[in-house]
Parts: C-alpha cells; sequence; structure tokens
C-alpha cells in the first residue's frame, strides 16, 4: 500500500512495526554483518556490559549472504563474569548458528 505525499509522488509504506515490545529493562537486538564472525564479535561486545540471551544466527540479505544475529539483551542486571565456562565459548560457534 502506497500514498499520495501531495506532490504527485507515493510515500513508502510504513516500515514493519514490532509485534511486541520486550519487558521494560529488555532490548531486542538485531546484528547484521557480511560474515558470521563479525556478528558474533558485536554480540561478545554487548555481553561484556549487558545480561544476554543465546543469540539466534540467520542468513541476511536478498542473497543468502551474510548473517543476522539476535539477541535479547537485560539491562537491569549485570553479564556474567568472564570465567572458564565463559571464555570456553568464546570464538567457538553455537551448534545453531551459521
Amino acid at each position: 500500500m502506497t500514498a499520495e505525499t501531495g506532490n504527485g509522488h507515493a510515500a513508502p509504506p510504513p516500515a514493519a512495526q514490532p509485534r511486541s515490545l520486550p519487558a521494560p529493562g529488555f532490548a531486542e537486538v538485531r546484528i547484521v554483518a557480511a560474515g558470521p564472525e563479525t556478528a558474533r564479535q558485536i554480540a561478545e561486545v554487548l555481553r561484556l556490559r549487558f545480561a544476554a540471551d543465546e543469540q539466534r544466527s540467520y542468513p541476511a540479505g536478498e542473497d543468502g549472504q551474510g548473517t543476522r544475529l539476535h539477541l535479547t539483551i537485560d539491562t537491569m542486571h549485570a553479564p556474567e563474569p568472564i570465567g572458564p565456562c565463559r571464555l570456553s565459548v568464546i570464538g567457538h560457534p553455537h551448534p545453531d548458528e551459521l
């Protein structure tokens, strides 16, 4: 659906609205990168500052190239301290990631 802008040009359709908002204190983050390693690096930086759930990874782009990574950030709680458990997974993809 398009709307007339008054100058003879059609206005683009409005951007898709989220189906529901995250709970107060949470944020849904989408990272789009050319490759999965870049997306994982950005997610790890966010996890150093915020608690976050397990990331979910999907193909991005019209041709299936690139990576779109989703995660939910908890802004109300500090992340887990980096210890042997977290260090062992840094840099290693999760089985359901690209």
